[in-house]
Formats: C-alpha cells, sequence, structure tokens
C-alpha cells in the first residue's frame, strides 16, 4: 500500500546550509487519483541558489479549471511536455541525497513518494524540513501559516500565480529569514527545538 510511506525520511528542525527546495503541481490533492503536473527545485549551497531544476510533465487528461486558473497551467502548455517517469528520472538525479526544504511540504513528498513507488519501483526517503511546522512555532501569533502569508509577513514581493518554481524561490526566502529569527528570538536552534518537545 502506497500510503504507508515505510521508507519516508524524517523531518528535521534545522538551520542548513545546503539543500534544495522543492514544490510541486498538481491536478488535484488525491495522488490515487490526481496527477502531477509540475515538479521544480532548487539547489541551495552556503544558502545561495546554484542551480534550478523545472519541468512540466503531461498528465494525459483535461486539467481542471480551477487548477488552471491557480497555476496558470493550461492544457495546451502540458500537451507537449514531457512524461512522469522521464522528468522522475531527472528530477531524482539532480535531488540526489540533499535534505528538502518545502512549505507544507509532506504534500509534495507523500505525492512523490507515492508516483516513485509506483512509477520508478523506487523510494523517495530524502530527509526533509518543513517550512510550515517552523512557522507555526516560530510564528504563532499568525492566523495562519500558508505561503502567502509568510511572505507578506517578511514582506517578500507577492506571487501572481501558483507555479512551482517561483513557489521554490519565494519558500527558500522564507526559510533563511526564518532561520535569521530562529537566532534573533532563541539564541539557538537547541532552544528553538526544545518548542517541538513541550506538551
Amino acid at each position: 500500500m502506497y500510503n504507508i510511506r515505510i521508507r519516508k525520511g524524517k523531518s528535521l528542525i534545522e538551520d542548513l546550509d545546503n539543500y534544495t527546495v522543492i514544490d510541486i503541481e498538481t491536478t488535484g490533492l488525491n495522488w490515487k487519483f490526481n496527477k502531477i503536473l509540475e515538479i521544480s527545485a532548487l539547489k541551495v549551497r552556503n544558502k545561495k541558489i546554484v542551480e534550478e531544476f523545472s519541468e512540466l510533465i503531461n498528465p494525459h487528461e483535461t486539467i481542471p479549471s480551477f487548477i488552471s486558473n491557480l497555476t496558470g497551467i493550461t492544457d495546451d502548455m502540458a500537451k507537449d511536455a514531457e512524461e512522469l517517469e522521464e522528468v522522475l528520472k531527472k528530477f531524482k538525479e539532480f535531488l540526489k541525497d540533499d535534505i528538502i526544504v518545502g512549505h507544507n511540504v509532506n504534500f509534495d513528498i507523500n505525492f512523490l513518494y507515492d508516483n516513485f513507488d509506483l512509477v520508478l519501483g523506487e523510494n523517495l526517503s530524502n530527509d526533509f524540513i518543513d517550512t510550515l511546522r517552523i512557522s507555526r512555532k516560530l510564528l504563532p501569533e499568525l492566523d495562519n501559516h500558508k505561503l502567502d502569508n509568510l511572505i507578506k509577513y517578511y514582506k517578500i514581493i507577492e506571487r501572481d500565480k501558483h507555479r512551482a518554481l517561483n513557489d521554490c524561490i519565494l519558500t527558500n526566502e522564507v526559510y533563511i529569514k526564518m532561520c535569521n529569527m530562529v537566532y534573533d528570538k532563541y539564541g539557538n536552534w537547541n532552544n528553538f527545538k526544545k518548542k517541538f518537545t513541550l506538551k
């Protein structure tokens, strides 16, 4: 069963210099019924973006209108895109063993994990950092912790469309600002991590 994900990586709370930011766009929220439309990633070294990955995927089905309105990805854009298997192979090679950073990244990782398993017969076992999880402890005063709210809080330029590569760029900026804020508010990450073990 693909929803058990026994080889999924661990969720970490860390300030990293080297990592890969990921984001995907899909035709819906359920991997069993919906397809991956786009996979994007940023390779970060010493907190600087050094390489980008971004590929559209042909879903071989009509993209729901609300998804097109949200992402800007249309049927015409996707019909000549690459097949899922090829994009997953290229993404796996780009990612290698990096720790993943993403916002609400469990969604992305679970979708990718199940497709890695089903399409490639392989595991996606990279550990990961979820900026959503960090935000809930670091900024409890916020009404909600969506990426758009964090972009507004940190006065980062707002996004027009929910495209994967742009979301990677914005998530990376949010993560770096959060890392700095942890030192300002808690002195070090060990003090901050205690918030995740308190009842």
